[in-house]
């Protein structure tokens, strides 16, 4: 049966691209051949949201994010390391979100999540 999920990016910067997660992001990494990182990442969860509120995206679009304990301080920290933040932290109800930019470039969002892990 099913025992996790493979995500991906797409980015016509891709060594960028993987350079920012393993250095920036902080993620272990496993080269599997000329440079193409397949990346450790943490738990996870997914969810699955409703379209046709205001802000929502295309039916069918998927989306990544990355969450954290204390979002103003994993904002800081990352804003150190030079990354570019799309969105200030606003209150959404489910948490505490932004967005910022990898390279490519690739926009991703960020939240501190107010439900219980």
């Amino acid at each position: 049966m099913i025992k996790g999920v493979h995500t991906m990016f797409y980015s016509d910067k891709a060594d960028e691209l993987r350079a920012f997660l393993r250095d920036v992001l902080g993620f272990s990494a496993t080269d599997v051949g000329d440079g193409w990182l397949i990346f450790d990442l943490p738990e996870a969860d997914m969810g699955v949201h409703p379209t046709g509120y205001p802000g929502s995206p295309p039916n069918g679009t998927p989306d990544i994010s990355f969450y954290c304990d204390d979002i103003h301080a994993t904002v800081a920290e990352m804003k150190g390391k030079g990354v570019e933040f799309a969105s200030e932290v606003s209150d959404q109800g489910f948490g505490l979100v932004c967005r910022f930019v990898m390279p490519g470039p690739v926009e991703v969002q960020l939240y501190q999540p107010k439900y219980d892990k």
